[in-house]
């Protein structure tokens, strides 16, 4: 038995890569979609969840590197003639499907790994190389295009399996020409015929056409206006007004052993504050719940489980901004699922050159708020919310003049 291919039929490793893809397709995407489907309202069900997405990036990361090597071996290799050469146009979409087979090989677990290593925790993959990747960053922002990427080039790769499936039985039931013998038991089948012309433009334009129609999806769902992502800030201190160039409000949780941060899109602060003031400093930060993006359980971390937004869309955290030493002391009240309780946070000030940076840092316990119930136990989600603000705030145009 041939390990390399001629040009009549298909060796052994070819054969050999050719199944095992066709194993890892047919059980990662069900797995997938089964663990989509999964509740995660206790602390078994999210961690039932979480292994079952583990086991789905694992074997996601395998068809990966199976598809390399099948890639790689067939550049090597000559590629067996059409076992019909006089059915051109079949002939030529049969290499189309093929090329664009190829290319989802590579295109749809690459998308999936990029995901996983620019979000927060979650499902870890099952190997002891790391969860990151080269050059990918934690984001947010590349996370959710890394996300929509990988579903968009999933069911491009399903049309281009139900295609090569139904080409498959048209040769085995219809025709009975050998092909699918050919790669089951390498038989020789075939003879020269003429090439499929540009089949492989036709199937880079496949994927041009699926890139655009997730990139338009992605225009449709859109980034929120920079009014909302970015805070407003007044200040009715000497210097006069102040604007906010820069502006981020985020959280961090202990999930499964994983520290995961997130990061809420819309919020705006109301502050008076004149450094040189011991009195009348004061803040009133609102906080869009809904806008929470923590990754692959944002929708977990807004739910009714957690922050509840559909039934409390707002949290309100009110202060006084009192010296402490060289630093400051917000000393407040926040409100949140529906409770109110004091909360401090020590925050320091840095003038860089024309613009003040404000960095704060604090921490809030889930149960004290009634969030996570259901989770009684920090094995699945800490105990312990990190609160981090850090601005960046120029005297506006009025002040300066």
């Amino acid at each position: 038995m041939s390990l390399k291919n001629t040009p009549r039929s298909y060796g052994s490793l070819a054969r050999g890569l050719h199944w095992a893809t066709a194993l890892l397709i047919l059980t990662t995407f069900p797995m997938g979609w089964y663990a989509e489907s999964l509740p995660f309202d206790s602390s078994e069900a999210l961690a039932y969840k979480a292994q079952v997405f583990s086991l789905h990036k694992t074997l996601g990361i395998a068809a990966f590197f199976v598809g390399v090597i099948r890639i790689l071996w067939a550049l090597t290799q000559v590629h067996p003639v059409a076992v019909n050469p006089e059915y051109r146009a079949a002939n030529w979409l049969a290499a189309v499907v093929h090329y664009g087979l190829y290319a989802a090989l590579l295109l749809v677990p690459l998308a999936g790994w990029v995901h996983h290593a620019a979000s927060e925790g979650f499902a870890p993959i099952l190997w002891p190389f790391g969860q990151s990747l080269p050059m990918v960053p934690k984001s947010l922002a590349l996370a959710e295009a890394a996300g929509l990427a990988h579903v968009t080039a999933t069911w491009v790769l399903l049309g281009l399996v139900g295609l090569h499936v139904a080409g498959a039985l048209k040769h085995a039931v219809i025709d009975r020409d050998g092909t699918l013998a050919r790669m089951l038991t390498g038989r020789a089948a075939g003879q020269d015929g003429p090439k499929a012309q540009g089949a492989a433009v036709a199937a880079v334009a496949i994927w041009g056409v699926a890139a655009a129609v997730a990139w338009t999806t992605s225009g449709e769902r859109g980034a929120r206006p920079v009014a909302e992502a970015v805070p407003q800030v007044v200040a009715t201190a000497a210097p006069g007004f102040w604007q906010v160039t820069e502006g981020s409000l985020k959280i961090a949780v202990v999930q499964m052993g994983t520290r995961v941060e997130g990061e809420f899109a819309s919020w705006d602060a109301a502050i008076r504050f004149d450094p040189e003031a011991t009195e009348g400093n004061e803040a009133d930060v609102r906080i869009a719940l809904a806008s929470l993006k923590l990754g692959a359980v944002s929708d977990q971390a807004t739910g009714p489980d957690f922050l509840n937004a559909a039934a409390f869309a707002e949290s309100r955290y009110t202060a006084r901004l009192i010296p402490q030493g060289d630093a400051w002391l917000a000393q407040g009240e926040l409100t949140l699922n529906g409770r109110s309780l004091p909360l401090d946070m020590p925050f320091t000030l840095t003038p860089r050159g024309g613009v003040t940076q404000m960095s704060g840092r604090t921490t809030i316990d889930r149960r004290n708020f009634g969030i996570g119930e259901k989770y009684p136990d920090e094995a699945s989600v800490g105990y312990l919310v990190e609160v981090l603000v850090d601005l960046t705030a120029r005297p506006s145009a009025e002040a300066e003049r």
